[in-house]
């Protein structure tokens, strides 16, 4: 397309926006159906549209960088972080979409489905899981088997696809199958999400017969106890898990250190903001005072260490420190101060304080340039062409800008406070 093909295009979709914007509302129920459908259809029509210009964006960057000299094992370094600022997303999930992309290059069947809008991202994606392993010619062949035609996926359930992708795939390819299934175990893992009402879901990615084995253990466990006392099969199952991990019959009784960011008229009762526990989000006042009158009751070891905030944004601003280098105090404050990764749409925990400014060009060791980052996207804003300013804005909350090697802008600033009145 020459420039002013992109421009119209570009104002087509927009208009698009404004038509969508501008929808009435149906007439009747079978009108409403249409719609609906038909929007579904637009959105993978528009998924489409974005797999095919980051091709594209990968296509020129890798041109550009190659007639710069840069070798071809280091190109396109970073170009997954561009595309999860465009599209409004974490840096992994960038990852995944510029995966995507590139699957669709070979998998012109789904591609085709997904343009016309038969086939939706979601379902285009676990097609490109379930078929990533591969070798292309056998990729392409589970494509055809189930894209060519638009019909055949008619009625077919999500867990029916992805199981119809592994059909064909073992019929074509039963070692790489049994590879992918050997080496899956790596990938075991614990996480924690944080869960509405003060509570966490505690989950564990573990090979099938580990999984299988643990989860019967705490079942067969629980269906000894049930009925003996007040407690549900599923809170039996549930306090099992505590005990068998910590020792203690308790979450209270096990010896952890837990970090309250409280203000100090939340403290002593005076106001009803929420607190923030690092890692968890926000929690009530109540909720907060309770945990450490808790742990002072316990006789726990309870310490307190003052945090600066600007007086109209509640933006940490300061700590009481004298370290001087990020691994200490001044490392602790930082991960306060900006709880997630800093980049844009990220929620990653921070894994390392980085300088926005690198301290190899003479970016100094302080809170104004020190910035909390994933690892992925504390490699990937090293790469050329991208470059982090800091500055602190007129309310005194930290502002890091982020410049993209194609010249596009993204601000982020740290979170204006540690909770807030309730309305």
């Amino acid at each position: 397309m020459k420039g002013t093909d992109i421009a119209d295009a570009r104002d087509a979709l927009r208009d698009v926006m404004a038509v969508l914007a501008a929808l009435p509302a149906a007439d009747d129920e079978a009108e409403a159906i249409d719609l609906i459908s038909l929007a579904e259809s637009v959105k993978s029509s528009c998924a489409a549209v974005q797999a095919e210009q980051t091709l594209r964006l990968q296509e020129l960057r890798s041109a550009a960088e190659a007639e710069r000299g840069v070798p071809i094992e280091r190109r396109c370094r970073g170009l997954s972080a561009e595309v999860a600022l465009a599209r409004r997303v974490s840096g992994n999930a960038g990852g995944r979409y510029l995966g995507f992309a590139r699957a669709m290059a070979e998998m012109p069947n789904t591609f085709a489905r997904l343009r016309e809008g038969s086939l939706s991202e979601w379902r285009a994606t676990i097609l490109v899981r379930e078929t990533a392993y591969l070798q292309v010619e056998d990729r392409r062949i589970i494509d055809h088997a189930l894209c060519s035609d638009a019909t055949t996926l008619d009625g077919v359930g999500d867990r029916a696809l992805e199981a119809l992708a592994k059909q064909i795939a073992y019929q074509r390819d039963p070692q790489a199958v049994v590879d992918r299934n050997a080496s899956a175990p790596k990938d075991r893992r614990v996480s924690m999400r944080p869960k509405p009402d003060a509570m966490v879901q505690l989950s564990a990615l573990l090979p099938m017969k580990a999984g299988i084995a643990a989860y019967a253990a705490l079942k067969q466990h629980a269906d000894g106890l049930v009925g003996d006392g007040d407690r549900s099969h599923a809170q039996i199952m549930a306090d099992t898990v505590v005990e068998r991990l910590t020792g203690q019959a308790r979450a209270e009784d096990v010896a952890v250190s837990v970090d309250v960011v409280v203000s100090a008229d939340v403290l002593v009762g005076d106001s009803s903001a929420a607190a923030e526990v690092p890692g968890y989000g926000l929690i009530p006042a109540d909720t907060a005072r309770d945990l450490i009158t808790d742990a002072l009751d316990a006789d726990a070891l309870v310490t307190l260490r003052r945090l600066f905030a600007a007086p109209d944004s509640g933006a940490l601003v300061a700590m009481e420190s004298k370290a001087r280098i990020f691994p200490s105090g001044l490392r602790r404050f930082i991960i306060r101060r900006d709880i997630s990764c800093r980049f844009p749409y990220c929620d990653a925990p921070i894994a390392e304080i980085d300088h926005a400014h690198p301290h190899h060009d003479g970016g100094p060791t302080d809170v104004l340039n020190g910035l909390g980052e994933c690892r992925t996207h504390n490699r990937q804003k090293e790469n050329p062409g991208w470059s982090v300013t800091t500055a602190i804005d007129d309310d005194g909350t930290h502002e890091a800008l982020i410049r993209t090697p194609t010249g596009h802008e993204h601000r982020s600033r740290a979170p204006d406070r540690v909770g807030g009145e309730a309305a």
